[in-house]
C-alpha cells in the first residue's frame, strides 16, 4: 500500500525535473555561444568626437590601429570613418580567440586610446563583442573608393533564429556580386538578437546597386515585422 502511494509523488518528481531540465534548454538556446568556442572574436568600436578634433582622433586611431596589429592574437584591424560625419569612427578587430581579446583589452594600447580619447569625446566609446556566423576572407579591405557599410540589426528575442536565417541568407546572396569585397555577419555575445552586419563595396554606386537589388529588397521586408528598432546603416570610408 505504501509503494502505491508513493508512486503518484514519485511521478510528480520525475514531471518536475524534466521540465527544468526543458527550461533550462530554453534559456540556453537564447544565449549566445560563449566565446572560449566560438572561435574568433569579432570587436565593433564606435568612437564619437567633437567635430573640431577630427584631425587629433584620426592620429590617435591610426597609432591604436598600427599596434593593435602588431599584438599576438590580432587577425584584422581597420579604422574606418563615417561619410558625411567625420567624427564618428568605427573600428573593427578581429582576434583569434577570446584569450587574445582579454589579453589586448588590458593592453597598453588599449589604455591610451581610452585615456587620449576621453577629453575630445562626445559620446561614450561603445564596444560590441561578437562571435562570426557569416564570413568572407580575413584579407584587409580595399582602400581608395571603397565605401565600409556597417549595419546594426536588432530582431526582437522570439525571432532571433528567423532574423539570423534571413541576414545570412542576405550574406551569402550578397557575397557574389561583382563589386562585393566584403560581407560579413557577426552576432553580439551578450544580446545574440542583435547582428552587425559589415560590407565592403568598390564604390558608391555599388552600394546604391546593392540596396535596389531583389534579395536586399527581400531581406527588409522579411525583416520589418521582426526588427526591434530602426535598421542602422552607417556608411564609412577607410582611414589610412
Amino acid at each position: 500500500m505504501e509503494a502505491i502511494e508513493m508512486a503518484p509523488l514519485l511521478h510528480m518528481v520525475l514531471l518536475g525535473l524534466a521540465m527544468a531540465v526543458v527550461a533550462i534548454q530554453d534559456a540556453r538556446a537564447q544565449t549566445a555561444t560563449p566565446p572560449s568556442v566560438a572561435g574568433n572574436i569579432h570587436a565593433v568600436i564606435y568612437v564619437e568626437v567633437m567635430p573640431t578634433s577630427r584631425a587629433n582622433s584620426v592620429a590617435i586611431l591610426n597609432r591604436y590601429r598600427e599596434a593593435t596589429r602588431r599584438d599576438n592574437g590580432n587577425l584584422r584591424c581597420e579604422v574606418v570613418s563615417r561619410i558625411g560625419q567625420g567624427h564618428q569612427f568605427a573600428i573593427l578587430e578581429i582576434w583569434r580567440d577570446q584569450p587574445a581579446f582579454e589579453t589586448h583589452q588590458n593592453s597598453a594600447s588599449a589604455k591610451t586610446l581610452r585615456e587620449q580619447i576621453q577629453p575630445i569625446r562626445i559620446a561614450p566609446i561603445d564596444e560590441r563583442v561578437h562571435i562570426g556566423i557569416s564570413l568572407g576572407p580575413l584579407e584587409p579591405g580595399p582602400g581608395g573608393d571603397a565605401i565600409y557599410v556597417v549595419t546594426h540589426v536588432d530582431v526582437v528575442p522570439p525571432r532571433k533564429d528567423d532574423g539570423l536565417a534571413a541576414v545570412k541568407q542576405l550574406a551569402e546572396l550578397s557575397r557574389t556580386a561583382p563589386d562585393n569585397a566584403r560581407f560579413e555577419v557577426v552576432q553580439q555575445t551578450n544580446r545574440p538578437n542583435h547582428f552587425t552586419v559589415v560590407e565592403i563595396w568598390r564604390s558608391a554606386r555599388a552600394v546604391e546597386a546593392h540596396s535596389m537589388a531583389e534579395p536586399t529588397r527581400r531581406f527588409r521586408d522579411a525583416l520589418g515585422p521582426m526588427s526591434g528598432a530602426l535598421y542602422d546603416e552607417r556608411l564609412f570610408k577607410l582611414v589610412e
